[in-house]
């Protein structure tokens, strides 16, 4: 029996088709519509049904370049099942280089959204019932906030062993147990059956080659571990990330310049001198010092602070992790033969 096509918003795309989808939003003040524009790649062979998001908060545009990159992969053309792509879901967000939408409202926290609600209400509506209902499961890409930088990571939900099989395939550094917040994508899609993996790596308004590299091949690996792709071409992680189930931020013990001394990804131990910060004339220097052992999946990249501002992102390790897990997945991404300059530019 052939594959019937695949129906989104009274389109039908047929077997071995690509489509681009536009659902109307909203439109601007000076009458300008605005869409939330999804590409449908319906394989000729069945199989689960994905999607991959980013740019829910509009300055996280890192997961912009991911899914670029992941567009242009050769190995979707063997693609079996169904791949629906929205490259930038808060649209409002990404025109105004902004995390929110235009009335300040975070569209992380208005699912599962209401047809005649607010704007983020609506956009988180349509998004939620025209895309990720239809789905099997989801990525979610997202960046730090802006002045801030991730640690390439996976979040996944407590006891939920779907999204570790697939955090295991992804194969981030770090995978960090993270609760559901009500509101957000991720809570109202496992709500209604669709597991979602988050993806956090890199700053808002920033490009990381690395974070970028490794978002690619971690959703290329998933796809692979659920039969969507052949594995000729996908490389496994050859390191098992840490997995973590507790963070903290540690916050500035006081106002002045922020001079840092560890970065991202490293392990440290109790006691380790984190950062300094000084008064601008040199009168005080009050250490920031690491409370217990874990790893550090996120720092302010901003040397200002105020007393209690957020500086390190420190997750909890258990004492038997090994310390080469970043390195080594670093330097394969660096000699993976997928991330040839001519396929990425």
């Amino acid at each position: 029996m052939p594959r019937q096509p695949f129906e989104i918003a009274g389109q039908h795309i047929g077997p071995g088709s690509i489509e681009t989808v536009h659902l109307p939003v909203s439109i601007l003040p000076d009458h300008t519509p605005v869409n939330l524009s999804v590409q449908v790649h319906h394989g000729k062979r069945a199989g689960p049904v994905m999607f991959i998001s980013a740019a829910v908060h509009g300055d996280e545009v890192i997961g912009v370049e991911i899914v670029r990159r992941l567009l242009r992969a050769p190995q979707l053309k063997s693609l079996r099942g169904t791949l629906l792509v929205v490259p930038v879901v808060n649209t409002f967000g990404f025109l105004n280089r902004s995390r929110y939408l235009p009335d300040r409202r975070d569209l992380n926290r208005c699912f599962p959204g209401h047809p005649s609600g607010s704007l983020g209400s609506r956009l988180a509506h349509i998004f939620l019932n025209e895309v990720v209902s239809r789905c099997d499961v989801g990525i979610d890409l997202h960046s730090a906030a802006i002045h801030r930088t991730n640690l390439p990571q996976i979040r996944v939900s407590p006891g939920d062993a779907g999204t570790r099989d697939m955090a295991a395939a992804f194969g981030a550094p770090v995978v960090l147990t993270s609760p559901l917040r009500d509101g957000s994508l991720r809570a109202e899609a496992a709500a209604r059956g669709t597991p979602v993996l988050l993806y956090e790596a890199g700053e808002g308004l920033r490009f990381d080659e690395m974070a970028v590299r490794a978002g690619v091949a971690g959703i290329l690996r998933v796809m692979r571990s659920m039969s969507m792709l052949a594995a000729k071409g996908i490389a496994k992680a050859k390191a098992k990330p840490y997995v973590c189930t507790s963070s903290t931020w540690l916050r500035a013990p006081a106002g002045g310049l922020l001079r840092t001394f560890r970065a991202e990804g490293e392990t440290v131990v109790a006691g380790d001198v984190l950062a300094t910060i000084s008064d601008p004339f040199g009168g005080f220097e009050t250490d920031l010092v690491a409370p217990s052992p874990g790893i550090l999946i996120g720092r302010a990249i901003l040397p200002l602070v105020n007393e209690g501002d957020a500086v390190f992102h420190l997750a909890a390790l258990s004492p038997s992790v090994a310390d080469d897990t970043v390195e080594d997945l670093a330097a394969q991404l660096e000699t993976d033969p997928l991330f040839d300059e001519d396929e990425i530019i």
